[in-house]
């Protein structure tokens, strides 16, 4: 198993998109040209450079054939969903229930995710036995490309035993790197490890300001050491004056030997749906203006109303640029934002 790549396109159409018995299963419809399996390609490409995860390529150990798609994607509706498509000739042979345990295995034990959701079409049988053999339990349904699915939920602790798979990483990646999530501001030795040699790690100790403790702690390990961390918490906010619910993200922090390589982006990805799964509506951080052309190319929107919150002298207006990730399409502030707190 290895990451799709631009390159797959025409293994991908002989063994998915031309193949009538499998897309008439698949949400996004039926597709019988070279050109849609080029732009599925594309778009599992980008995937993979905005969460660090995404589908596999799935081939014959032996003969290197290609026999389909496995894999985890992330739906900013929904959250992260595992989906397959096996060449009819090679189903029947456990294929998609091996690879499928194989992304479960990333989801839970590397990247630290809550929760993973399948989607399948009422009359599919065969993914419905997989999806249940892998430990999926029933969870409601829901409207995909307009269509009705079932959906389907994979916990932490659920599921077969894992084993050892062979799973590819992306371009930059290493297989070495895990998340860890834990409740509370994190381990005081991961902090310091990652915040030595740097005064400022945040440039932003020049405000002043005061910030509430991270209820929650995603940290990025590497051969046994802390490389990367965020925290969050959740607070009931005013949105035009509505109470909304918010997890507020900060605290990014990634430690200069280990930037450029996508571990940031990954982070921010599962801790988002960390954030869906304790029923928040909507993550939002405060960052430097320098990085908002990141955060918007991950997703995120800049908010142009007013933005206050409290600090020990009294209500402040935020100096920082707040950014937001909606997970419930509710309405843009327009008059302003109440932290009702501590900026994070």
């Amino acid at each position: 198993m290895e990451p799709i790549r631009r390159q797959d396109s025409n293994d991908l159409f002989e063994a998915v998109v031309s193949q009538d018995s499998v897309m008439r299963w698949l949400a996004t419809g039926r597709a019988d040209s070279r050109s849609a399996a080029e732009s599925m390609c594309d778009d599992h490409v980008a995937h993979w450079a905005r969460h660090g995860y995404g589908d596999f390529a799935v081939r014959d150990a032996a003969t290197h054939a290609f026999l389909g798609r496995v894999g985890l994607r992330n739906r900013a509706r929904y959250g992260t969903d595992l989906g397959f498509a096996v060449h009819p000739r090679a189903q029947g042979r456990g294929i998609a229930r091996e690879a499928g345990r194989a992304c479960l295995d990333l989801a839970f034990r590397r990247l630290a995710l809550p929760a993973v959701f399948a989607f399948v079409l009422p009359g599919n049988a065969a993914s419905i036995a997989v999806l249940r053999r892998l430990g999926a339990q029933e969870a409601g349904t829901v409207q995909s490309s307009g269509l009705h699915c079932l959906r389907y939920r994979f916990d932490p602790t659920a599921g077969p035993a894992a084993t050892e798979h062979a799973l590819g990483d992306g371009d930059g990646g290493d297989a070495e790197l895990r998340l860890r999530y834990a409740p509370g501001p994190g381990d005081r030795e991961d902090d310091v490890a990652l915040r030595s040699g740097l005064p400022d790690p945040f440039e932003v100790s020049g405000l002043g300001l005061v910030r509430a403790d991270k209820e929650h702690t995603l940290t990025a390990v590497c051969e046994g050491r802390p490389v990367a961390s965020l925290g969050w918490l959740l607070r009931d906010m005013a949105f035009d004056g509505t109470p909304r619910r918010v997890a507020g993200l900060g605290s990014v922090l990634v430690h200069p030997a280990h930037r450029g390589r996508g571990i940031a982006r990954t982070m921010l990805s599962v801790a988002v749906e960390h954030a869906r799964a304790a029923g928040a509506e909507t993550v939002m951080l405060l960052c430097r203006p320098e990085l908002v052309p990141l955060y918007t190319q991950l997703g995120w929107r800049q908010v142009s109303a007013p933005v206050s919150f409290r600090q020990p002298v009294g209500t402040r207006l935020c100096p920082l640029t707040t950014m937001t990730y909606d997970l419930a399409e509710l309405p843009r502030p327009s008059v302003g934002v109440d932290l009702l707190g501590l900026p994070f």
